[in-house]
């Protein structure tokens, strides 16, 4: 792995962890909360595996957090500008997925995350990533097929959606080119 993977894989751990051990939960009860097994769960707390994007939206929903606010330093950020090349990417070890968060703040109800999605890659996350929050898409490049609960949605370039009630929902890219998009949450 190189430094950079191995740090991210080690920061995930430690979040992991800290957030469940400041919960008190066992690594049954977050297994049971996540529908992670117990032995994943374990692997990627020693950071002997990278989670993928899938993953880590049941465990971050587990914790009642969005996966900007797992992925999240601790601390709040820097006041002024947050330059690109200071805005956290994080790849999905399954599908190339590469998600840029470009705005996240304690502080504010809002998180702006830029994701690239390769051709031919899906993630899915539970309805309980989005409780309790506004979600907007908005695609800037390429073509995405968002499956939200039972309806299927083609979004072109320019377009954009605002989610209904939380469902378990999928970002697909059907394809040849990479697909990029803005999501757009809200914390009510």
């Amino acid at each position: 792995m190189s430094t950079l993977l191995d740090d991210i894989t080690l920061k995930i751990a430690a979040r992991i962890r800290g957030e469940r051990t400041a919960r008190r939960w066992s690594l049954d009860d977050l297994a049971e909360r996540s529908q992670v097994s117990k032995a994943m769960i374990s692997k990627i707390e020693r950071a002997e595996a990278s989670p993928t994007a899938a993953l880590l939206g049941r465990l971050s929903a587990a914790y009642g957090l969005t996966l900007s606010a797992m992925l999240a330093e601790a601390e709040p950020p820097p006041r002024g500008p947050v330059r690109a090349a200071d805005q956290p990417i994080w790849r999905d070890p399954a599908t190339g997925y590469i998600r840029r968060q470009v705005a996240a703040s304690p502080t504010l109800p809002l998180e702006l995350t830029e994701v690239d999605l390769p051709p031919g890659a899906a993630v899915s996350f539970p309805a309980a990533s989005y409780r309790g929050m506004a979600h907007l898409i908005w695609v800037l490049a390429g073509r995405l097929t968002f499956v939200e609960g039972e309806v299927t949605h083609a979004l072109l370039p320019g377009d954009s959606l605002e989610f209904g009630p939380p469902a378990d929902c999928t970002y697909r890219n059907d394809g040849a080119a990479p697909c990029r998009y803005l999501v757009v949450l809200l914390r009510r």
